[in-house]
C-alpha cells in the first residue's frame, strides 16, 4: 500500500503518517529524512543535493525523486510506504507519477488531513517551548502547571518565531498557492480521500483506518 499524505502545515499529517506506518508495518518517508540521510551518509545523491543547498538553490524535483526511489527500492518498502512532505507541487506530483508509472506501479491513496486556517493558527500559536531544556507545551491542550513556566526546569516559556500567527499565516498562504492544487490533481485520479483533521488525533486516525482497511 503506497500512500501520500496531504494537508497544510500544522494539520497533523506527519503524526498520522507515523501512526499509519506503525499500524501497517510500512516505512514513513519524509523528504527531510531523505536529505539528512543522503547528506549524512555522503552518498552520491547527497553530495549532488548538497551542492544545490550550499549555493542557496532549491534541489531539483528530479533529484528528490531519485532519492525517493533509491529509498523505496529497499526491502522494507516491499509492502508499501507513506510519503510525508512530497509531493508539494503539481510539478513534483507529475514527476512522481511518471517515475511510478515506469515501474508499472501506482499510488493507492492520497490522504488529505483537512483543517481550516483559523484552527491551524490557533493550534500552532498556542504552542510554547522551553529555550533551556526543550520541553514543549500548549496553552490549551498541554499547559504547564504554572502559566508561562517550564515544569521541568522552571525557565520562562517562549513562543517560537515559527509558531507566531503572522508566520503561520505566511506558510499557509504558500501552501494554498503551491500545494492545495494537489488535492484536485489526486481527486481527478480517484485516489483522494479527505478526513476531518479538527477531530481528536485518535478519531482522525480511526477515519484513516476505515479508508485503508484493517
Amino acid at each position: 500500500m503506497k500512500i501520500i499524505m496531504l494537508g497544510a502545515p500544522g494539520a497533523g499529517k506527519g503524526t498520522q503518517a507515523i501512526k499509519i506506518a506503525d499500524k501497517y508495518g510500512i516505512p514513513h518517508i519524509s523528504t527531510g529524512d531523505l536529505f539528512r540521510s543522503n547528506i549524512g551518509n555522503n552518498t552520491e545523491l547527497g553530495r549532488e543535493a548538497k551542492q544545490y543547498m550550499d549555493a542557496g538553490k532549491l534541489v531539483p524535483d528530479e533529484l528528490t525523486v531519485r532519492m525517493l526511489f533509491d529509498r523505496v527500492s529497499n526491502e522494507d518498502c516491499k509492502n508499501g510506504y507513506v510519503l510525508d512532505g512530497f509531493p508539494r507541487t503539481i510539478a513534483q506530483a507529475e514527476v512522481l507519477e511518471e517515475e511510478v508509472g515506469k515501474r508499472d506501479d501506482r499510488i493507492d491513496f492520497a490522504i488529505n488531513v483537512d483543517v481550516p486556517d483559523d484552527h491551524i493558527i490557533r493550534r500552532m500559536s498556542g504552542r510554547r517551548a522551553c529555550p533551556k531544556c526543550g520541553a514543549t507545551y500548549h496553552i490549551e491542550h498541554v499547559p504547564p502547571k504554572k502559566e508561562g513556566i517550564c515544569d521541568s526546569c522552571g525557565e520562562q516559556l517562549i513562543l517560537r518565531n515559527d509558531d507566531a500567527p503572522e508566520t503561520v499565516q505566511k506558510r499557509l498562504d504558500v501552501y494554498h498557492e503551491q500545494t492545495q492544487p494537489l488535492i484536485d490533481f489526486y481527486d481527478k485520479r480517484k485516489i483522494l480521500r479527505t478526513v476531518d483533521g479538527t477531530k481528536d488525533l485518535q478519531d482522525v486516525f480511526g477515519e484513516i483506518v476505515k479508508i485503508l482497511g484493517d
